[in-house]
């Protein structure tokens, strides 16, 4: 049966491999074998090793790009939710039905919330401060 281990150098490792410990094996002076089969999240290369503990790199930075079509995802999910909060309200105007106080209270509320959320210029993600929907 083979084991995983991870070679580290300089606090890093540099590679994973399963071995099955008997076969000869060795691995240059500056490098190191840590037996990484009974850990729960696997390391791999490019974490760092040090005092006994793995740690992961940094997540790598989302492109301009990237961080634009999260906020256009964000914005159209922000509208829906809000249309989806109006829609008995919609349904009563359609059938011709007289809105209350409160439903046209409502209406205009979600109404110009997502007026504000529409208005929002997604270029500028990730600095971006979302309005506050209004209270139910």
């Amino acid at each position: 049966m083979s084991t995983s281990y991870a070679v580290i150098e300089n606090g890093m490792i540099v590679n994973v491999i399963a071995w099955d410990g008997e076969t000869e094996f060795t691995v240059p002076d500056n490098q190191q074998l840590i037996n990484i089969s009974d850990i729960s999240e696997q390391p791999g290369i490019g974490w760092a090793y040090s005092d006994g503990e793995f740690t992961a790199p940094p997540p790598p930075e989302r492109s301009h790009d990237e961080l634009v079509a999260d906020a256009e995802q964000q914005k159209q999910w922000l509208i829906d939710a809000a249309m989806a909060s109006i829609s008995v309200i919609q349904l009563k105007l359609q059938a011709g039905r007289k809105l209350t106080d409160d439903e046209n209270a409502r209406l205009n509320a979600v109404l110009d919330y997502i007026d504000a959320v529409a208005a929002i210029d997604t270029e500028t993600a990730p600095s971006i401060n979302w309005p506050d929907p209004p209270a139910e």
